[in-house]
């Protein structure tokens, strides 16, 4: 603590951990001596906003003029230079679509993948799905509890978001076709990942894998060919 705020009894200012200034209500202090919450320094998380933002491609410009906590307005600095409100927690995971430009899941580059999760000692469970950004899907969203051990065995690179989805249902169908009995009951997951379902028992593991290594192989045959195709097309319009 450093002195109290002469403008108000309920206030004073302290020095943070990271060497900044900052004015707190001697409520807040104690909550955090109670171990209810952690210290935060705005300078601090405002440096962190701004890094989170240019990581994704975009431009921190300031508060919330709504007055919300968790939002800020942001600018599409990497793309069309739209404004847009964003909840801080999207754009560290990137699930937001940018309202000049349109770009997002459905639009851009996307993954499938494929997750492994230890339920219990010795109990594991396989994800297939899709995202923009695995990692985040993995990090952020998937678990109920971030000490769950986890790892992402592998992603596969898709167009879109939009044929991602579409590639992932045909995926689905296929594995309930050939290996019916190996989706595991939403019971018994529950409690550790927040999805309800497309999820697989271990021993599916393997199939998953190669599984994605066809469609890997299938999709990078495509690109080949539409890569072949465009440059066609532009040796027909320079020699036209």
């Amino acid at each position: 603590m450093l002195r109290r705020d002469p403008q108000d009894r309920h206030y004073a200012f302290y020095r943070a951990l990271c060497g900044h200034e900052v004015r707190r209500q001697f409520g807040s202090v104690l909550r955090v001596a109670r171990g209810e919450f952690g210290p935060e320094c705005e300078a601090c998380q405002e440096a962190r906003d701004r890094e989170d933002a240019r990581a994704r491609g975009w431009d921190l410009v300031g508060a919330d003029p709504k007055g919300k906590a968790d939002y800020r307005i942001y600018c599409h600095a990497d793309g069309c230079g739209a404004l847009s409100r964003i909840t801080r927690g999207n754009m560290v995971t990137g699930r937001f679509t940018c309202p000049g430009c349109g770009a997002g899941w459905s639009t851009e580059p996307s993954y499938l993948y494929a997750m492994r999760f230890e339920l219990q000692p010795g109990k594991h469970a396989v994800k297939l799905g899709y995202s923009r950004i695995p990692e985040s899907r993995l990090n952020y969203q998937l678990h109920r509890d971030p000490e769950l051990p986890r790892e992402l065995l592998c992603k596969v690179p898709m167009r879109t978001g939009r044929h991602a989805q579409r590639i992932e249902k045909r995926a689905h169908k296929w594995l309930a076709t050939q290996h019916p009995g190996m989706e595991l009951p939403h019971s018994e997951f529950a409690a550790y990942l927040r999805v309800k379902s497309e999820v697989y028992r271990a021993e599916l593991e393997p199939v998953i894998l190669r599984l994605l290594d066809r469609i890997a192989r299938k999709e990078a045959r495509a690109a080949t060919k539409s890569f072949a195709r465009q440059r066609s097309r532009s040796k027909r319009m320079r020699d036209s």
